[in-house]
Protein backbone atom coordinates (compact mmCIF):
# COMPACT_ATOMS: atom_id res chain seq x y z
CA UNK A 1 0.00 0.00 0.00
CA UNK A 2 2.66 2.39 0.69
CA UNK A 3 4.17 1.30 -2.30
CA UNK A 4 1.78 2.06 -4.56
CA UNK A 5 0.88 5.39 -2.39
CA UNK A 6 4.51 6.56 -3.36
CA UNK A 7 4.18 5.71 -7.05
CA UNK A 8 1.27 8.10 -7.15
CA UNK A 9 2.73 11.09 -5.13
CA UNK A 10 6.21 10.34 -7.52
CA UNK A 11 3.19 10.92 -10.77
CA UNK A 12 2.10 13.52 -9.58
CA UNK A 13 5.41 15.47 -9.14
CA UNK A 14 6.33 14.08 -12.37
CA UNK A 15 3.37 15.65 -14.24
CA UNK A 16 3.58 19.00 -11.75
CA UNK A 17 7.43 19.32 -13.25
CA UNK A 18 6.33 18.73 -16.94
CA UNK A 19 3.72 21.31 -16.95
CA UNK A 20 5.84 23.58 -15.10
CA UNK A 21 8.62 23.34 -17.99
CA UNK A 22 6.12 23.53 -20.65
CA UNK A 23 4.44 27.26 -19.05
CA UNK A 24 8.12 28.14 -18.51
CA UNK A 25 8.96 27.26 -22.52
CA UNK A 26 5.68 29.33 -23.43
CA UNK A 27 6.76 31.69 -21.27
CA UNK A 28 10.22 32.22 -22.78
CA UNK A 29 8.87 32.00 -26.30
CA UNK A 30 6.14 34.89 -25.45
CA UNK A 31 9.05 37.08 -24.18
CA UNK A 32 11.16 36.41 -27.07
CA UNK A 33 8.52 37.38 -29.00
CA UNK A 34 7.68 40.32 -26.77
CA UNK A 35 11.45 41.54 -26.72
CA UNK A 36 12.01 41.10 -30.39
CA UNK A 37 8.96 42.79 -31.74
CA UNK A 38 7.69 39.42 -33.34
CA UNK A 39 3.81 40.15 -33.41
CA UNK A 40 1.40 36.77 -33.63
CA UNK A 41 4.11 35.04 -35.72
CA UNK A 42 3.28 37.09 -38.43
CA UNK A 43 7.13 37.96 -39.33
CA UNK A 44 6.86 35.87 -42.47
CA UNK A 45 7.90 35.14 -46.19
CA UNK A 46 4.90 35.09 -48.32
CA UNK A 47 3.98 33.62 -52.01
CA UNK A 48 1.69 34.99 -54.51
CA UNK A 49 0.52 32.10 -56.11
CA UNK A 50 -2.07 33.03 -59.38
CA UNK A 51 -3.68 29.84 -59.11
CA UNK A 52 -4.39 29.10 -62.70
CA UNK A 53 -0.29 29.32 -63.80
CA UNK A 54 0.81 27.50 -60.94
CA UNK A 55 0.25 23.90 -60.87
CA UNK A 56 -1.98 21.28 -62.72
CA UNK A 57 -2.95 18.11 -60.50
CA UNK A 58 -5.88 16.57 -62.83
CA UNK A 59 -4.21 17.07 -66.83
CA UNK A 60 -7.04 19.80 -68.24
CA UNK A 61 -3.91 22.31 -68.38
CA UNK A 62 -5.24 24.58 -65.53
CA UNK A 63 -3.53 24.66 -62.45
CA UNK A 64 -5.87 24.32 -59.55
CA UNK A 65 -5.52 23.79 -55.75
CA UNK A 66 -4.80 20.00 -55.80
CA UNK A 67 -1.88 20.93 -58.14
CA UNK A 68 -1.01 23.44 -55.25
CA UNK A 69 -1.04 20.84 -52.47
CA UNK A 70 1.38 18.58 -54.54
CA UNK A 71 3.76 21.43 -54.45
CA UNK A 72 4.07 22.49 -51.13
CA UNK A 73 7.47 20.30 -50.57
CA UNK A 74 8.94 22.72 -53.28
CA UNK A 75 7.52 25.68 -51.23
CA UNK A 76 8.76 24.45 -47.97
CA UNK A 77 12.41 23.95 -48.99
CA UNK A 78 12.32 27.25 -50.61
CA UNK A 79 11.34 28.57 -47.60
CA UNK A 80 8.30 30.45 -48.13
CA UNK A 81 6.04 30.61 -44.48
CA UNK A 82 2.94 31.53 -45.78
CA UNK A 83 0.79 31.91 -49.71
CA UNK A 84 -1.40 34.18 -50.91
CA UNK A 85 -3.78 33.01 -53.29
CA UNK A 86 -5.28 34.88 -56.13
CA UNK A 87 -9.60 34.24 -56.14
CA UNK A 88 -10.79 30.58 -55.91
CA UNK A 89 -14.18 31.79 -56.12
CA UNK A 90 -16.06 31.28 -58.97
CA UNK A 91 -16.38 33.87 -61.58
CA UNK A 92 -16.66 33.94 -65.06
CA UNK A 93 -13.47 35.36 -66.10
CA UNK A 94 -9.74 33.79 -66.07
CA UNK A 95 -8.67 35.55 -63.31
CA UNK A 96 -11.62 35.61 -60.81
CA UNK A 97 -11.74 39.09 -59.81
CA UNK A 98 -15.26 39.05 -60.18
CA UNK A 99 -16.79 36.70 -57.99
CA UNK A 100 -20.29 34.84 -58.39
CA UNK A 101 -20.40 33.04 -54.80
CA UNK A 102 -18.65 34.19 -51.84
CA UNK A 103 -19.17 30.97 -50.29
CA UNK A 104 -17.72 28.74 -53.23
CA UNK A 105 -14.78 27.32 -54.77
CA UNK A 106 -14.61 27.78 -58.95
CA UNK A 107 -14.78 24.20 -60.09
CA UNK A 108 -11.96 24.67 -62.43
CA UNK A 109 -9.98 24.80 -58.88
CA UNK A 110 -11.29 22.00 -57.09
CA UNK A 111 -13.83 22.03 -54.31
CA UNK A 112 -14.39 23.15 -50.59
CA UNK A 113 -12.36 19.49 -49.31
CA UNK A 114 -10.06 20.48 -51.62
CA UNK A 115 -9.07 23.54 -50.15
CA UNK A 116 -9.49 22.38 -46.79
CA UNK A 117 -7.03 19.86 -47.37
CA UNK A 118 -4.46 22.48 -49.13
CA UNK A 119 -5.09 24.43 -45.85
CA UNK A 120 -4.21 21.55 -43.64
CA UNK A 121 -1.25 20.05 -45.65
CA UNK A 122 0.48 24.09 -45.65
CA UNK A 123 0.22 24.31 -41.51
CA UNK A 124 1.72 20.95 -41.22
CA UNK A 125 4.66 22.45 -43.24
CA UNK A 126 4.55 26.05 -41.13
CA UNK A 127 3.47 27.55 -43.95
CA UNK A 128 0.19 29.98 -43.65
CA UNK A 129 -2.52 30.58 -46.33
CA UNK A 130 -4.05 33.95 -47.32
CA UNK A 131 -6.41 34.05 -49.63
CA UNK A 132 -7.69 36.92 -51.75
CA UNK A 133 -10.78 38.47 -50.75
CA UNK A 134 -12.83 40.68 -53.13
CA UNK A 135 -15.44 42.60 -51.53
CA UNK A 136 -15.49 45.83 -53.21
CA UNK A 137 -17.46 44.87 -55.86
CA UNK A 138 -19.26 41.74 -57.24
CA UNK A 139 -19.67 40.05 -60.94
CA UNK A 140 -22.48 41.33 -63.24
CA UNK A 141 -23.78 37.62 -63.14
CA UNK A 142 -23.76 37.67 -59.27
CA UNK A 143 -27.21 36.71 -58.24
CA UNK A 144 -27.20 39.99 -56.34
CA UNK A 145 -27.07 42.10 -59.24
CA UNK A 146 -29.36 40.55 -61.25
CA UNK A 147 -32.28 40.65 -58.52
CA UNK A 148 -31.16 44.18 -58.48
CA UNK A 149 -31.54 45.29 -62.05
CA UNK A 150 -34.96 43.84 -62.05
CA UNK A 151 -36.09 45.93 -58.90
CA UNK A 152 -35.62 44.35 -56.26
CA UNK A 153 -35.57 46.65 -53.28
CA UNK A 154 -33.09 44.53 -50.93
CA UNK A 155 -30.67 43.67 -53.19
CA UNK A 156 -31.18 47.51 -55.10
CA UNK A 157 -29.70 48.52 -52.26
CA UNK A 158 -26.43 46.30 -52.62
CA UNK A 159 -25.11 48.65 -55.17
CA UNK A 160 -24.65 52.14 -55.79
CA UNK A 161 -26.85 54.17 -58.44
CA UNK A 162 -26.86 57.50 -60.04
CA UNK A 163 -28.96 59.84 -58.17
CA UNK A 164 -29.99 63.51 -59.68
CA UNK A 165 -26.87 64.80 -58.27
CA UNK A 166 -24.54 62.16 -59.79
CA UNK A 167 -21.85 63.94 -62.63
CA UNK A 168 -22.46 60.87 -65.09
CA UNK A 169 -19.27 62.18 -66.87
CA UNK A 170 -16.88 60.98 -63.86
CA UNK A 171 -13.71 59.46 -64.08
CA UNK A 172 -11.51 57.55 -62.39
CA UNK A 173 -7.98 57.46 -60.67
CA UNK A 174 -6.57 56.02 -64.05
CA UNK A 175 -8.95 58.39 -66.29
CA UNK A 176 -11.36 55.13 -66.71
CA UNK A 177 -15.04 55.61 -67.10
CA UNK A 178 -16.74 55.36 -63.92
CA UNK A 179 -20.69 54.92 -64.49
CA UNK A 180 -21.89 52.29 -66.50
CA UNK A 181 -25.64 51.44 -68.17
CA UNK A 182 -27.42 48.10 -68.00
CA UNK A 183 -31.20 47.95 -68.39
CA UNK A 184 -31.45 51.74 -68.35
CA UNK A 185 -30.37 51.84 -65.05
CA UNK A 186 -26.58 53.66 -64.17
CA UNK A 187 -24.63 51.70 -61.70
CA UNK A 188 -21.07 52.51 -60.53
CA UNK A 189 -18.53 50.24 -61.29
CA UNK A 190 -15.00 51.87 -60.58
CA UNK A 191 -13.31 49.04 -62.31
CA UNK A 192 -15.09 47.68 -65.54
CA UNK A 193 -18.65 47.62 -66.27
CA UNK A 194 -18.67 43.77 -65.43
CA UNK A 195 -17.72 44.82 -62.04
CA UNK A 196 -20.46 46.93 -59.92
CA UNK A 197 -20.13 48.88 -57.12
CA UNK A 198 -21.13 47.56 -53.40
CA UNK A 199 -22.32 49.80 -51.54
CA UNK A 200 -21.30 50.19 -48.21
CA UNK A 201 -23.57 52.44 -46.84
CA UNK A 202 -25.98 49.14 -46.68
CA UNK A 203 -25.90 47.52 -43.56
CA UNK A 204 -26.86 44.79 -45.30
CA UNK A 205 -23.85 44.41 -47.15
CA UNK A 206 -21.37 45.39 -44.30
CA UNK A 207 -22.79 42.38 -42.77
CA UNK A 208 -22.72 39.89 -46.03
CA UNK A 209 -19.25 40.78 -46.14
CA UNK A 210 -18.46 40.41 -42.56
CA UNK A 211 -20.39 36.99 -42.80
CA UNK A 212 -18.00 35.83 -45.34
CA UNK A 213 -14.95 36.81 -43.94
CA UNK A 214 -16.11 34.21 -41.01
CA UNK A 215 -17.53 31.70 -43.22
CA UNK A 216 -14.02 31.10 -44.52
CA UNK A 217 -11.88 31.67 -41.56
CA UNK A 218 -14.43 29.19 -39.45
CA UNK A 219 -14.85 26.30 -42.11
CA UNK A 220 -11.27 26.44 -43.67
CA UNK A 221 -8.38 27.39 -41.34
CA UNK A 222 -6.95 29.93 -42.83
CA UNK A 223 -4.98 32.39 -41.82
CA UNK A 224 -6.31 35.55 -43.37
CA UNK A 225 -6.63 37.91 -46.52
CA UNK A 226 -5.29 39.79 -48.92
CA UNK A 227 -8.14 42.53 -49.63
CA UNK A 228 -8.25 43.29 -53.14
CA UNK A 229 -9.22 47.22 -53.82
CA UNK A 230 -9.32 48.22 -50.11
CA UNK A 231 -9.27 51.91 -50.37
CA UNK A 232 -12.50 51.76 -52.92
CA UNK A 233 -15.17 50.46 -50.67
CA UNK A 234 -16.72 53.88 -50.34
CA UNK A 235 -16.20 55.72 -53.80
CA UNK A 236 -14.52 58.71 -52.95
CA UNK A 237 -15.72 60.32 -56.28
CA UNK A 238 -18.86 61.43 -55.25
CA UNK A 239 -17.13 62.33 -51.39
CA UNK A 240 -13.71 62.50 -50.07
CA UNK A 241 -14.96 61.94 -46.32
CA UNK A 242 -15.73 58.44 -47.56
CA UNK A 243 -11.78 57.46 -47.07
CA UNK A 244 -12.53 57.92 -43.46
CA UNK A 245 -15.44 55.96 -43.89
CA UNK A 246 -13.75 52.88 -45.75
CA UNK A 247 -11.15 52.68 -42.84
CA UNK A 248 -13.98 53.05 -40.51
CA UNK A 249 -15.19 50.07 -42.02
CA UNK A 250 -11.94 47.92 -42.07
CA UNK A 251 -12.05 48.66 -38.36
CA UNK A 252 -14.99 47.26 -37.65
CA UNK A 253 -14.02 44.10 -40.17
CA UNK A 254 -10.98 43.33 -38.66
CA UNK A 255 -12.67 43.35 -34.96
CA UNK A 256 -15.25 40.94 -36.13
CA UNK A 257 -12.33 38.43 -37.86
CA UNK A 258 -10.25 38.57 -34.48
CA UNK A 259 -13.34 37.49 -32.81
CA UNK A 260 -12.98 33.93 -35.18
CA UNK A 261 -8.71 33.86 -35.29
CA UNK A 262 -7.29 36.65 -33.17
CA UNK A 263 -4.15 35.98 -34.76
CA UNK A 264 -6.28 37.19 -38.25
CA UNK A 265 -3.49 38.57 -41.10
CA UNK A 266 -5.11 41.53 -43.07
CA UNK A 267 -3.28 42.72 -45.51
CA UNK A 268 -4.26 45.26 -47.93
CA UNK A 269 -4.22 46.40 -51.81
CA UNK A 270 -4.31 50.10 -51.35
CA UNK A 271 -2.19 51.09 -54.38
CA UNK A 272 -1.38 54.53 -53.46
CA UNK A 273 1.65 56.65 -51.32
CA UNK A 274 2.61 55.79 -47.71
CA UNK A 275 0.79 59.38 -46.77
CA UNK A 276 -2.76 57.86 -48.10
CA UNK A 277 -1.81 53.46 -46.70
CA UNK A 278 -0.59 54.61 -43.32
CA UNK A 279 -4.46 55.54 -41.89
CA UNK A 280 -5.79 52.64 -43.22
CA UNK A 281 -3.04 50.50 -41.04
CA UNK A 282 -5.68 51.42 -38.32
CA UNK A 283 -8.06 48.99 -39.85
CA UNK A 284 -5.49 46.42 -41.17
CA UNK A 285 -2.46 44.88 -40.03
CA UNK A 286 -1.22 45.88 -43.29
CA UNK A 287 -0.64 46.66 -46.71
CA UNK A 288 1.29 46.61 -49.76
CA UNK A 289 4.30 48.74 -49.87
CA UNK A 290 4.05 49.79 -53.75
CA UNK A 291 6.11 52.55 -53.51
CA UNK A 292 9.12 50.89 -51.69
CA UNK A 293 8.44 47.96 -54.97
CA UNK A 294 9.49 50.64 -57.76
CA UNK A 295 12.56 52.43 -55.24
CA UNK A 296 14.04 48.54 -54.82
CA UNK A 297 13.57 48.35 -58.63
CA UNK A 298 14.80 51.00 -59.48
CA UNK A 299 17.97 50.42 -57.36
CA UNK A 300 18.60 47.68 -58.99
CA UNK A 301 18.10 48.78 -62.20
CA UNK A 302 20.00 52.28 -61.80
CA UNK A 303 22.85 50.55 -59.94
CA UNK A 304 22.80 53.14 -57.19
CA UNK A 305 20.98 53.77 -54.26
CA UNK A 306 17.68 55.71 -54.66
CA UNK A 307 17.51 56.68 -50.60
CA UNK A 308 16.05 53.23 -49.64
CA UNK A 309 17.28 53.59 -45.73
CA UNK A 310 16.11 57.40 -45.69
CA UNK A 311 12.75 56.69 -47.09
CA UNK A 312 11.77 52.97 -45.52
CA UNK A 313 13.21 54.54 -41.85
CA UNK A 314 10.36 57.87 -42.54
CA UNK A 315 7.97 55.26 -43.55
CA UNK A 316 7.89 52.93 -40.64
CA UNK A 317 8.10 55.97 -38.54
CA UNK A 318 4.72 57.43 -40.19
CA UNK A 319 3.14 53.90 -39.83
CA UNK A 320 3.96 53.31 -36.40
CA UNK A 321 2.05 56.24 -35.37
CA UNK A 322 -1.19 54.80 -37.08
CA UNK A 323 -0.56 51.68 -35.34
CA UNK A 324 2.03 50.65 -33.17
CA UNK A 325 2.10 46.79 -34.19
CA UNK A 326 1.62 46.90 -38.09
CA UNK A 327 3.61 45.09 -40.45
CA UNK A 328 5.00 46.30 -43.61
CA UNK A 329 4.35 43.88 -46.96
CA UNK A 330 7.26 44.64 -48.98
CA UNK A 331 7.23 43.06 -52.58
CA UNK A 332 8.77 43.91 -55.89
CA UNK A 333 6.32 42.88 -58.36
CA UNK A 334 2.88 40.87 -58.68
CA UNK A 335 0.17 40.13 -60.93
CA UNK A 336 -0.97 43.60 -61.81
CA UNK A 337 2.88 45.06 -62.25
CA UNK A 338 5.19 44.03 -65.00
CA UNK A 339 7.40 41.59 -64.04
CA UNK A 340 10.97 42.13 -62.75
CA UNK A 341 12.93 40.45 -65.36
CA UNK A 342 11.29 42.46 -67.85
CA UNK A 343 12.08 45.82 -65.56
CA UNK A 344 15.58 45.12 -65.18
CA UNK A 345 15.54 44.57 -69.14
CA UNK A 346 16.74 40.49 -68.63
CA UNK A 347 19.73 41.56 -66.38
CA UNK A 348 20.16 38.07 -63.82
CA UNK A 349 22.52 40.05 -62.36
CA UNK A 350 19.86 42.61 -61.61
CA UNK A 351 17.04 40.73 -60.97
CA UNK A 352 19.33 39.18 -58.23
CA UNK A 353 20.55 42.72 -56.46
CA UNK A 354 16.13 43.40 -56.63
CA UNK A 355 15.73 40.04 -54.22
CA UNK A 356 18.28 40.77 -52.10
CA UNK A 357 16.68 44.19 -51.09
CA UNK A 358 13.60 42.59 -50.88
CA UNK A 359 14.88 39.92 -48.42
CA UNK A 360 17.32 41.89 -46.78
CA UNK A 361 14.75 44.78 -45.77
CA UNK A 362 11.87 44.76 -42.95
CA UNK A 363 8.79 43.64 -43.46
CA UNK A 364 6.70 40.69 -44.73
CA UNK A 365 8.37 39.74 -48.13
CA UNK A 366 6.04 38.69 -50.47
CA UNK A 367 7.43 36.66 -53.83
CA UNK A 368 5.36 36.49 -56.63
CA UNK A 369 5.60 32.92 -58.55
CA UNK A 370 7.89 32.37 -61.00
CA UNK A 371 10.07 35.78 -59.40
CA UNK A 372 12.55 33.25 -58.46
CA UNK A 373 13.43 31.56 -62.02
CA UNK A 374 13.35 34.66 -64.28
CA UNK A 375 9.92 34.59 -65.61
CA UNK A 376 9.38 37.80 -68.25
CA UNK A 377 6.23 39.48 -69.06
CA UNK A 378 4.74 42.87 -69.34
CA UNK A 379 1.34 44.01 -69.65
CA UNK A 380 -1.69 43.23 -70.79
CA UNK A 381 -2.23 41.63 -67.81
CA UNK A 382 -2.56 37.93 -68.95
CA UNK A 383 1.00 38.23 -69.80
CA UNK A 384 2.13 38.76 -66.14
CA UNK A 385 0.30 35.68 -65.49
CA UNK A 386 2.29 33.26 -67.80
CA UNK A 387 2.62 29.67 -66.38
CA UNK A 388 5.00 28.43 -63.92
CA UNK A 389 7.99 26.16 -66.12
CA UNK A 390 8.61 23.85 -63.80
CA UNK A 391 10.68 21.10 -66.05
CA UNK A 392 12.65 21.69 -69.20
CA UNK A 393 10.43 18.73 -70.84
CA UNK A 394 6.70 17.98 -70.11
CA UNK A 395 5.70 17.86 -66.30
CA UNK A 396 2.55 16.93 -64.95
CA UNK A 397 1.58 19.85 -62.95
CA UNK A 398 2.64 22.36 -66.24
CA UNK A 399 -0.41 24.44 -67.08
CA UNK A 400 -1.05 25.57 -70.23
CA UNK A 401 -4.33 27.46 -70.26
CA UNK A 402 -2.95 30.28 -72.03
CA UNK A 403 -0.15 30.45 -75.09
CA UNK A 404 2.97 32.17 -73.57
CA UNK A 405 4.01 35.52 -75.42
CA UNK A 406 7.25 35.48 -73.42
CA UNK A 407 8.59 32.86 -71.64
CA UNK A 408 8.26 30.26 -74.48
CA UNK A 409 11.08 28.14 -75.57
CA UNK A 410 13.00 29.05 -72.57
CA UNK A 411 14.06 25.73 -71.60
CA UNK A 412 16.80 26.73 -69.35
CA UNK A 413 14.41 29.06 -66.95
CA UNK A 414 12.76 25.92 -65.87
CA UNK A 415 12.94 25.46 -62.05
CA UNK A 416 14.32 22.00 -63.04
CA UNK A 417 17.41 23.52 -64.79
CA UNK A 418 17.99 26.20 -62.20
CA UNK A 419 17.76 23.94 -59.28
CA UNK A 420 21.32 22.08 -60.47
CA UNK A 421 23.07 25.37 -61.26
CA UNK A 422 24.54 27.23 -57.56
CA UNK A 423 24.75 30.22 -59.36
CA UNK A 424 21.10 30.43 -60.76
CA UNK A 425 18.36 32.77 -60.26
CA UNK A 426 16.46 29.92 -58.33
CA UNK A 427 19.62 29.04 -55.73
CA UNK A 428 20.46 33.05 -55.08
CA UNK A 429 16.46 33.71 -53.75
CA UNK A 430 16.63 30.19 -51.86
CA UNK A 431 19.66 31.32 -50.13
CA UNK A 432 18.67 34.80 -49.50
CA UNK A 433 15.56 33.32 -48.13
CA UNK A 434 16.68 31.05 -45.50
CA UNK A 435 19.74 33.42 -44.53
CA UNK A 436 16.64 35.82 -43.57
CA UNK A 437 14.72 33.29 -42.05
CA UNK A 438 17.74 31.98 -39.67
CA UNK A 439 19.03 35.61 -39.07
CA UNK A 440 16.19 37.24 -35.80
CA UNK A 441 17.53 40.99 -36.93
CA UNK A 442 16.89 40.06 -41.06
CA UNK A 443 13.98 38.55 -39.78
CA UNK A 444 12.31 40.73 -37.25
CA UNK A 445 14.67 44.16 -36.50
CA UNK A 446 14.50 47.46 -37.48
CA UNK A 447 16.68 49.36 -40.05
CA UNK A 448 19.18 51.80 -39.31
CA UNK A 449 21.50 53.60 -41.50
CA UNK A 450 25.40 52.11 -41.90
CA UNK A 451 28.66 54.22 -41.36
CA UNK A 452 29.50 53.65 -45.32
CA UNK A 453 29.03 55.44 -48.30
CA UNK A 454 30.27 55.05 -51.64
CA UNK A 455 28.35 55.32 -55.21
CA UNK A 456 26.87 51.89 -55.75
CA UNK A 457 26.35 50.82 -52.17
CA UNK A 458 23.64 50.41 -50.59
CA UNK A 459 24.56 50.07 -46.83
CA UNK A 460 22.40 49.88 -43.38
CA UNK A 461 22.13 47.80 -40.17
CA UNK A 462 18.72 45.61 -39.08
CA UNK A 463 18.75 45.24 -34.98
CA UNK A 464 16.61 43.24 -32.88
CA UNK A 465 17.23 44.11 -29.35
CA UNK A 466 20.66 43.30 -28.93
CA UNK A 467 21.29 41.46 -31.85
CA UNK A 468 22.41 43.75 -35.05
CA UNK A 469 23.93 42.80 -38.37
CA UNK A 470 25.48 45.19 -41.27
CA UNK A 471 24.11 44.86 -44.80
CA UNK A 472 26.24 45.78 -47.56
CA UNK A 473 24.46 45.61 -51.66
CA UNK A 474 26.98 46.42 -54.40
CA UNK A 475 24.26 46.99 -56.67
CA UNK A 476 26.69 48.55 -59.70
CA UNK A 477 28.71 47.06 -62.05
CA UNK A 478 31.76 47.85 -60.36
CA UNK A 479 34.37 46.55 -57.71
CA UNK A 480 33.62 48.67 -54.22
CA UNK A 481 35.87 48.94 -51.46
CA UNK A 482 34.67 49.43 -48.37
CA UNK A 483 37.40 50.83 -45.59
CA UNK A 484 37.02 50.97 -42.14
CA UNK A 485 35.49 47.99 -41.50
CA UNK A 486 34.80 46.86 -37.97
CA UNK A 487 37.02 43.69 -37.16
CA UNK A 488 34.78 42.98 -34.34
CA UNK A 489 32.20 41.59 -36.77
CA UNK A 490 31.66 38.36 -38.31
CA UNK A 491 30.58 37.13 -41.70
CA UNK A 492 27.37 35.87 -41.90
CA UNK A 493 26.40 35.52 -45.52
CA UNK A 494 27.86 36.43 -48.83
CA UNK A 495 27.26 35.83 -52.41
CA UNK A 496 31.21 35.96 -52.94
CA UNK A 497 34.00 34.17 -51.68
CA UNK A 498 35.45 35.85 -48.84
CA UNK A 499 37.29 34.36 -45.87
CA UNK A 500 37.43 36.81 -42.75
CA UNK A 501 36.57 40.71 -42.14
CA UNK A 502 39.79 42.98 -42.87
CA UNK A 503 39.80 46.92 -42.17
CA UNK A 504 39.12 47.06 -45.88
CA UNK A 505 36.55 45.42 -47.84
CA UNK A 506 36.11 44.56 -51.97
CA UNK A 507 32.65 44.22 -52.91
CA UNK A 508 32.47 42.82 -56.34
CA UNK A 509 29.85 44.03 -58.79
CA UNK A 510 26.14 43.19 -58.06
CA UNK A 511 27.02 41.43 -55.05
CA UNK A 512 25.52 41.11 -51.24
CA UNK A 513 27.40 40.89 -47.86
CA UNK A 514 26.26 40.51 -44.33
CA UNK A 515 28.12 41.43 -41.10
CA UNK A 516 27.26 39.87 -37.74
Amino acid sequence: MIQLWLVVLFAVFLAAGCQKKDETKKETESAIKEETGIKNDQNRIYYEIFVRSFADSNGDGIGDINGITSKLDYLEDLGIEGIWLTPIMPSPSYHGYDVTDYRGINPAYGTLEDFKKLVKEAHSRNIKVLMDLVINHTSIDHPWFQKALKGDPAFKDYYVWAGKDSNKNQVGDWGQKVWHEKNQQLYEGSFSDSMPDLNYDSKSVRSEMENIGEFWLENTGIDGFRLDAAKYLYSFYQSPKNNEKTIDFWKEFNEKMQKIKPNVFLVGEVWDTPGVVGPYLKGLNSAFNFDLSEVMINTAKLGDDRGIVSRVSNVRDFYQKNNPNFMDSIFLTNHDTNRLMSRVNNDVNKAKMAAALLLTLPGNPFIYYGEEIGLEGNKPDEYLREPFIWNQTNDPAQTDWMEEKYNNNKPEIALSEQMKDNDSLFNHYKNLIHARKNSLPLKSGEIAEAPYKEAGLVAFKRVADKEEVTVLHNVSSKEIAIKNVEKKNNIYFATFNISNVKNTITLPSYSTLILK
